[in-house]
């Protein structure tokens, strides 16, 4: 319920980082102002004793998050991938909140492996190691197939999950109305449809037969990427709560001193790494949303390993285009056809002047230009964005959060392997490419294509709904003839025929 009792939560927050003592921590990392110091401790200190007392034998803003609870552990996921925000030892402190969680026992994990499958452990699996790695929200084992001896990963959620994360959402949506009521300014910004859009991915997560069929779909979009694997999925032996997967063997993408002792190249890693992301938000419009290191490994033989699959993001064709061509706008330092894009696709009123939008663009991006390839932050290109966005009123863009967040995510990775990494440089061929075959006369050839197409199956329907049209306006209908639908259906083909010729000549032309 998303009640004034969700009070005590947020109130339990704040003396969580007291009790433990990531307060002081947190201020510091984030070189919070003197005034907001005050008001952290004064709000803190005298429910010192609510908060959790944690794992003290962790570092003091893991632990303050971990015993806080899924949706924060989640946050400090984030964190630990953005050094250039909260600092190298922060962002090293954060990196256990991936992967190295203290786990729940076997016996759980086989009891609802059981209630799942419906069959004993000991007939599916000839061998079940204890936890090779802890997340948030699941674990998974290490296991042999007792039929066939592959050696396969089970992921096995964690024990009353669902409820731990609904209490942490409802105060989450509790904290955005009291937002949305304190300041009316911040109502543009949709808290509370953010939290919505925030539910919707985690909950998703929450049922690995989700989990499953987006690793199956982002294995056939990503087949013939070069350098990329995914783990099978067995279907057989995934439900709701279980999910297992081949065994992906590699070191993890997150440590540097592994790799540079397999001989890895880092910095083409750090390289394929934000490519690849980018490749697969534009080009399929369906990508790995949780892109950290827990989620990467390296195989032998150089190839990057993606795992789990429960946050997966997803934007459609138009948007991506809008995307591509502001990316492409910041790159080509053209501030003018960036702002135009901003109002052709609505995010910014008609009632503001574009070419002052064009200059505040420009203010954005020309110090990230100005700046060597070590200081260059998509962080803080979002931070200067924010800014000139809320002046022009601009409304945040649900459908973009996840995307912009899994960016800032990849960077950060893509910087821990690299820190000479030039993000622009990186990003401008992945980025070219797109708009070479999706704005431009190609791309205008397919979409008359899909347009015929559509019209061709609806032909038979047309003079039905003409006829309904006219009705509903109070006018005679025309005589019906028996033929229209066909003649009808018939011309629409044959410009579903030729928008399919415009599509092969501009293939061959382009």
């Amino acid at each position: 319920m998303r009640g004034p009792h969700n009070i005590l939560r947020l109130i339990r927050t704040g003396a969580t980082l007291e009790r433990t003592g990531a307060m002081g921590v947190v201020l510091d990392a984030f070189d919070a102002p003197k005034s907001l110091r005050v008001a952290a401790r004064l709000l803190g200190w005298p429910f010192k004793w609510l908060g959790y007392h944690g794992d003290p034998t962790m570092p003091p803003a893991p632990r303050a998050l971990t015993a806080l609870g899924p949706a924060y552990i989640k946050f400090g996921q984030v964190l630990s991938t953005r050094p250039d925000v909260v600092g190298d030892e922060m962002a090293q402190q954060l990196r256990v909140l991936q992967d190295k969680l203290p786990p729940f026992s076997v016996g759980e994990a086989k009891a609802m492996i059981e209630a799942e499958l419906g069959m004993p452990v000991s007939e599916i699996f000839s061998e079940f190691s204890e936890p090779v790695a802890a997340a948030s929200i699941a674990q998974v084992h290490k296991a042999r197939l007792t039929q066939s001896g592959e050696t396969v990963a089970v992921k096995v959620l964690r024990p009353n999950i669902e409820k731990d994360f609904r209490k942490d959402i409802d105060a989450f949506y509790f904290a955005a109305g009291m937002i949305e009521g304190l300041s009316p300014s911040s109502r543009r910004l949709r808290p509370k449809d953010v939290i919505t859009h925030f539910e919707g991915v985690v909950m998703g997560e929450l049922d690995l037969r989700l989990e499953s069929a987006a690793a199956s779909e982002f294995a056939a979009n990503t087949k013939d990427d070069p350098g990329f694997q995914l783990p099978e999925v067995k279907w057989d032996l995934s439900s709701r709560r279980v999910m297992t997967l081949g065994w992906a063997e590699g070191l993890p993408l997150g440590d540097n001193a592994a790799l540079d002792a397999a001989g890895h190249d880092r910095a083409a890693l750090s390289q394929r790494v934000l490519q690849l992301f980018l490749q697969h938000a534009l080009r399929d419009g369906y990508f790995h949303a949780d892109m950290h290191q827990g989620n990467l490994k390296v195989a032998p033989n150089g190839d990057i390993i993606a795992l789990d699959f429960g946050i997966m993001g997803h934007i459609d064709e138009y948007t991506r285009r809008v995307y591509a061509e502001i990316l492409f706008g910041f790159i080509k330092r053209d501030y003018k056809r960036v702002a135009e894009v901003h109002f052709e696709a609505g995010y910014v009123p008609n009632d503001r002047d574009v070419d002052e939008f064009a200059r505040a663009l420009r203010a954005v991006g020309e110090p990230i230009f100005g700046m060597d390839a070590t200081r260059i932050s998509m962080g803080r290109l979002l931070a200067y964005l924010f800014e000139v966005t809320e002046r022009f009123g601009m409304e945040t863009r649900t459908e973009l959060i996840l995307l912009q967040r899994t960016m800032v995510v990849v960077e950060g990775v893509a910087r821990s392997l690299d820190p000479k990494m030039n993000i622009w440089d990186v990003a401008r061929p992945i980025v070219e490419d797109y708009i070479k075959t999706s704005i431009g006369p190609r791309a205008l050839a397919k979409d008359l294509g899909k347009t015929a197409l559509v019209l061709a199956r609806f032909g038979p329907r047309l003079p039905g709904l003409v006829e309904q049209a006219l009705v509903a306006q109070g006018q005679d209908a025309p005589e019906p003839k028996s033929n229209t639908g066909r003649l009808v259906a018939l011309c629409l083909g044959i410009g579903a025929v030729f928008g399919g010729g415009l599509v092969l000549l501009a293939e061959a032309i382009f």
